[in-house]
């Protein structure tokens, strides 16, 4: 297992996660990403206003950006 820091970034913002997540595998950082992206995502639905220009880049231990998710690439927006 290895540990994990799930960064929030806006363009101009970062929220640090100082705890990090210990993953076994890239599979798991990826499908992580993605789950806290939409549960954000989730709540600022509720709030009324949700921010597609936010990212999650996923650092190693070591510092070093193994995954980025763009909270566009998150959902699949559709009007019926």
């Amino acid at each position: 297992m290895q540990t994990y820091y799930f960064h929030l970034r806006n363009g101009s913002d970062t929220l640090l996660d100082c705890e990090g997540r210990n993953l076994s595998s890239i599979d798991s950082v990826v499908a992580m990403a993605l789950l806290e992206a939409r549960s954000i995502i989730g709540a600022d639905a509720l709030d009324g206003k949700i921010a597609l220009e936010q990212r999650i880049d996923v650092e190693n231990g070591l510092g070093a950006i193994v995954h980025t998710l763009r909270f566009e690439d998150a959902v699949q927006v559709t009007r019926g």
